[in-house]
């Protein structure tokens, strides 16, 4: 049996193991783990000019992992005093990535933020920092720890079709989506914030502010990986 192969975008971070310490490509394994237990093969796209949309001629589907804050710049913006850290690599190789694997209708999911850089793309705007907007921490209560709450997802969805009405889900971001831009929103928080997004007339094309791999549901992952499997023929 072949089985269909995700690509998922990774990070650049310094990082210690064994007796070095130094710049490493990672990503945590619960997206490894979550892909293969859905029947994928997981191979991780590393933020550097390598990474070009030619890599998607030897994957079946997309995650777009979860990370730092994106440049403000990209949606016109000037930062706010809590977006830091931004990483230039990651935002140019993921929107590029991203752009190729849209007119391919390659199966995508984009996982926090991975659905910020949906949103980017298409041509939407990011909350800077959502506890001014909401007046909580619940989305990312302290460092370390993700929040959980309920999100209502849109009768007719392909995200809906796949979680049902209301799904429990487990969030850490402190940035949310002001303007989704061409997307269609498909959830929202019980706050009223997006936290669900799709790209209109693409097959899979999800974006979820929440972090899928940390919790114990693995339909969002089961979906991606079957999609995959039957855009490439596989099975």
């Amino acid at each position: 049996m072949t089985r269909p192969v995700i690509g998922i975008s990774a990070y650049r971070e310094q990082a210690r193991w064994g007796v070095w310490d130094q710049p490493a490509v990672l990503i945590p394994a619960l997206y490894t783990d979550k892909v293969c237990d859905a029947g994928g093969i997981p191979i991780v796209i590393p933020p550097s000019s390598c990474s070009e949309p030619t890599i998607l001629d030897r994957i079946d589907g997309l995650i777009l992992a979860g990370g730092a804050d994106l440049n403000p710049e990209l949606y016109g913006e000037t930062p706010h005093d809590e977006t830091v850290g931004w990483r230039p690599d990651r935002d140019a190789g993921e929107l590029e990535i991203l752009v190729d694997a849209l007119d391919r209708d390659l199966p995508t999911l984009g996982i926090c933020r991975g659905l910020q850089i949906m949103t980017v793309h298409a041509g939407g705007r990011l909350e800077q920092h959502l506890p001014e907007v909401v007046g909580h921490e619940g989305h990312r209560p302290e460092p370390g720890v993700f929040g959980e709450h309920d999100v209502q997802l849109v009768e007719g969805s392909r995200v809906r079709a796949v979680l049902g009405a209301t799904s429990t889900v487990k969030s850490y971001h402190h940035q949310g989506v002001a303007d989704a831009g061409s997307l269609m929103v498909t959830g929202r928080a019980d706050d009223g914030t997006i936290e669900a997004v799709e790209v209109p007339g693409k097959g899979f094309a999800v974006g979820v502010l929440w972090h899928p791999e940390a919790a114990d549901d693995p339909r969002l992952f089961d979906a991606l990986v079957r999609a995959a499997a039957g855009q490439s023929g596989v099975t």
